[in-house]
């Protein structure tokens, strides 16, 4: 590395500039591999105490998941028949603190629904949602801050 300030090896100025244009450069590269590090932890959920229940029987079922604590978002999928169907799905969403969302997609990637807790409280939407080829339903789930919350998927055809 070159130093602005250095005239020549052996003047303790260009030595000390070098140095510190090093430690400067050592900082700089640990700020990035942080930010990389928090980039990439970003589109992940983290959720504490969770507890998921499953119960499909042919394009019917339902997906009940339980939580402590989540943070941050993650798309899921369901597989709900052998290839593309459409099939009726109602969402239920509750939390004690914080907010939790769940998107619902369609085949096309297109989001068919969305529902949002409010504290303490229950909130609830449904609409007619297309399977993909492969007959799963796909649905991110957002949780920032939440504490203590739910949420249903129902499914039928």
């Amino acid at each position: 590395m070159l130093c602005p300030y250095r005239i020549s090896w052996t003047e303790s100025r260009g030595a000390a500039c070098c140095a510190r244009t090093r430690q400067w450069m050592r900082i700089f590269w640990q700020v990035l591999r942080l930010g990389v590090f928090c980039l990439a932890l970003s589109s992940c959920l983290l959720v504490s105490g969770e507890r998921t229940t499953i119960d499909l029987q042919g394009a019917s079922g339902n997906v009940t998941t339980n939580f402590v604590s989540a943070e941050g978002e993650e798309i899921r999928s369901l597989s709900v028949a052998e290839a593309a169907v459409d099939v009726q799905v109602i969402a239920i969403v509750s939390v004690e603190t914080g907010d939790v969302q769940i998107e619902v997609y369609q085949a096309d990637g297109s989001v068919a629904f969305n529902v949002a807790s409010r504290p303490d409280s229950q909130v609830t939407r449904s609409a007619v949602v297309r399977a993909n080829a492969a007959g799963e339903v796909r649905y991110r789930v957002l949780a920032r801050n939440a504490r203590n919350g739910s949420y249903q998927l129902f499914f039928q055809p």
